[in-house]
């Protein structure tokens, strides 16, 4: 497999990146994307193909479960080059139905050390769901999981708007912050939340 990476970019310098030579000329110089995508790192999300998105166009960082963290300094780090330094107007979390992450809320391994402790910035997430279904009528454990995957991408918008320079952008109308779901089995991206940039 290592291998078959490596023959995929001979193939990609042979083909796309000749092709697109002086694209990805101008590219080197610098970037300057228009989206910051706070993702899931399941193999079967990736963002430039679901989106037809360009190199240079999306500014990337994918964890499990598509997670906020506080005490997250990659990210934390991302969200201050993308807000300071990239001037990007819009950011994106996308969840997406089948997640790994979120059935690990429930189903977590006796061998995993590291998985459970980061799960617990979704924990809310399940917890709001089972609030909202009644007891008398147990859902679907699929619509379940699905529902739980909508909440935790509502759940990290309000992470993400809990740092305050984060905050501070949305209020002077520098950044708008989306909430998105991704389903594998329609290739379909459903929206389910907006702070719409503001009128500075």
């Amino acid at each position: 497999m290592i291998n078959d990476l490596l023959k995929g970019n001979r193939r990609f310098v042979d083909t796309v990146f000749e092709r697109e030579r002086d694209y990805f000329a101008e590219l080197a110089k610098a970037q300057h994307p228009t989206v910051l995508w706070i993702g899931c790192s399941d193999s079967r999300v990736p963002v430039n193909t679901i989106t037809q998105t360009r190199p240079g166009e999306i500014f990337v960082h994918r964890n499990v479960a598509n997670i906020v963290a506080g005490a997250d300094w990659n990210l934390s780090a991302v969200l201050e080059f993308s807000i300071n330094h990239l001037n990007i107007p819009d950011i994106v979390i996308c969840g997406h139905y089948g997640c790994g992450g979120i059935l690990a809320l429930e189903q977590a391994s006796e061998h995993d050390q590291y998985v459970p402790i980061w799960l617990n910035s979704a924990r809310e997430a399940a917890a709001r769901v089972d609030q909202r279904l009644t007891a008398d009528e147990p859902p679907d454990p699929g619509r379940r999981h699905n529902l739980i995957v909508e909440e935790n991408v509502r759940l990290q918008l309000e992470h993400l708007v809990a740092y305050p320079f984060v905050a501070r952008a949305v209020a002077r109308g520098k950044l708008a912050v989306h909430g998105w779901v991704y389903d594998m089995a329609s290739g379909v991206i459903k929206p389910l939340a907006s702070t719409p940039r503001r009128q500075p």
